[in-house]
């Protein structure tokens, strides 16, 4: 009994990790509005090393349309816009000599279409993950019965963990549905 919520528990860690890959993954397509997380990917070098832009800057969001970013330390106005541009996040960064200012374009209803199907690709790579997660998690109850576990006891796992799977494949379904509707709202 203890290997089967063993598995069971790894089970639903693993679809969980999902779900924040998923989540994660969300931040970064932008839904026309300004975040700091749309600049999530840029990292700049920092005396030689690759450093998360939030990390040597102050990162602002003064109205919806704009990002401002104000470095820790002046000599990095330079690296920081070139890692912005590197970053080819489609922004035009600009540079007034004490900070970065940048505007955010709006989008328009191609791009919003392709950052929809961006969206709906992150989640069926979520569903396959859970999916994945389920298919060990059968293989290992299998394993248990073959070792003597009886077969009541395996068939009440594999119940439970298709539950499980029914209700995370369902989160990534509201989560996408938010996500869509985020990103088609002008």
């Amino acid at each position: 009994m203890e290997e089967i919520e063993f598995i069971l528990d790894s089970t639903k860690e693993s679809m969980i990790g999902s779900i924040a890959h998923l989540e994660k993954e969300f931040l970064n397509i932008r839904a026309g509005k300004a975040t700091p997380q749309m600049l999530g990917s840029v990292f700049v070098d920092y005396y030689g090393s690759q450093t998360p832009l939030s990390q040597v800057s102050n990162i602002n969001i003064p109205d919806a349309r704009t990002i401002t970013i104000q470095p820790y330390e002046k000599s990095m106005l330079q690296p920081i816009e070139k890692a912005i541009m590197i970053a080819n996040l489609g922004f035009n960064p600009m540079n007034n000599g004490d900070n970065i200012i940048i505007s955010v374009p709006p989008l328009t209803e191609e791009r919003r279409r392709d950052l929809v199907k961006q969206a709906k690709a992150e989640a069926e790579d979520a569903k396959i993950g859970i999916r994945n997660a389920r298919k060990d998690a059968n293989t290992d109850i299998k394993k248990l019965e073959k070792e003597g576990t009886s077969e009541d006891v395996c068939k009440t796992a594999e119940d439970d963990v298709q539950k499980l799977t029914d209700t995370y494949i369902r989160k990534v379904e509201e989560l996408l549905a938010v996500k869509e509707a985020e990103i088609m709202k002008v």
